[in-house]
């Protein structure tokens, strides 16, 4: 099997880096792989390292009126491919017509088909996202649903004592981009209703002020470190007590299967992601959306009871050993990968 990855991420954001993680996987399993990604350094750094091919490749505008499709045309053809992977919106749509063999378009969200003209089969994260697909007129047997596992690099070990945190408070860890979508507020609003407890924020974005304007105002600046953008993401699950999810609006959210694989007790909103994958009172705690009561109820309910953190540890570990762990996942994508080549290009 020989693949084609057009990968346009505008920046190295969870979507991106699975797909990182996913071509490293299919590569560790003899896959032969062309990588078209923006030349982010330290990505470029990473497939070399692992000795993938990655050819820098740009998708702007004017890219597009240079007839930069049409490269990825001819270079499907030179390198004969068995299938061409579109990962997300913008590479869906650089993706020209009459390519020599099937399309995969892949969803992390629900996005707009219109990006996607090309593709012959469609992969999504959730359930939830393919029924989407299908509803929006795509055969439903080329659509197929493979979720994503957890991006944790190894990493050195980070101490409470580094982040001026006290050893014997417990600690609440929130990985997510600093954006109104992730329920940062709501976070910081339950956490003023948790004496006590104290809270990592790890990400960065346009509202990361706003948020530290608030936590000031709300008298938890004390006990909220914001640790900016970081790339030990299983250190800091090491460090924290709870993985949190507050968000508003999360398609899937990987930090699910990351705090499942690290045995920690996740509590999150019931977002898309979410619902569909936690079982509120066995791999996790759930709660409405933008409530920062029930969350704080939440928080203290799994603060205060080691049993039920330790069921919910029992409940997340089965689950991610059964649908999240790298080699099903990867031996799912390769199942797909191989019935998209069978089914062969939309009639």
């Amino acid at each position: 099997m020989k693949l084609l990855h057009v990968i346009a991420g505008a920046a190295i954001g969870g979507a991106e880096t699975f797909a990182q993680d996913a071509i490293l996987a299919l590569h560790a399993r003899g896959v032969a792989q062309t990588v078209l990604t923006r030349p982010w350094p330290a990505v470029m750094a990473r497939y070399q390292a692992a000795g993938v091919d990655a050819r820098p490749f740009s998708f702007t505008r004017l890219d597009r009126l240079k007839l930069a499709p049409r490269r990825i045309r001819t270079l499907a053809t030179e390198l004969g491919v068995d299938l061409v992977q579109a990962w997300m919106q913008r590479a869906g749509s650089f993706v020209p017509s009459a390519m020599p063999c099937p399309v995969i378009g892949w969803f992390g969200d629900y996005y707009n088909l219109k990006y996607f003209p090309n593709a012959d089969c469609c992969v999504a994260v959730t359930p939830d996202i393919s029924r989407y697909i299908v509803a929006e007129g795509r055969p439903v047997d080329r659509v197929f649903t493979v979720n994503t596992f957890g991006t944790m690099p190894a990493a050195a070990p980070v101490s409470r004592a580094s982040l001026t945190t006290p050893d014997d408070v417990p600690l609440l860890l929130v990985l997510s981009r600093m954006h109104r979508v992730k329920g940062i507020d709501t976070m910081l609003h339950a956490l003023a209703e948790t004496p006590g407890v104290w809270l990592w924020l790890a990400g960065d974005g346009p509202e990361k002020a706003a948020y530290e304007a608030l936590a000031r105002q709300l008298g938890v600046a004390e006990r909220v470190r914001f640790l900016g953008w970081r790339n030990d993401r299983r250190a800091l699950i090491e460090a924290c007590d709870v993985v949190v999810l507050p968000s508003r609006y999360e398609p899937f959210g990987t930090v699910i299967a990351e705090a499942w694989a690290m045995d920690r007790p996740l509590v999150a909103t019931r977002a898309d992601g979410a619902r569909q994958y936690v079982v509120d009172g066995q791999s996790g705690l759930l709660c409405p959306i933008d409530d920062a009561a029930s969350l704080a109820a939440c928080l203290r309910r799994v603060v205060a009871d080691p049993d039920l953190r330790t069921r919910l540890v029992a409940g997340g570990a089965a689950a991610y050993q059964a649908d999240f762990t790298r080699d099903v996942v990867t031996d799912r994508l390769l199942a797909c990968y191989t019935h998209c080549i069978e089914l062969g290009k939309c009639p």
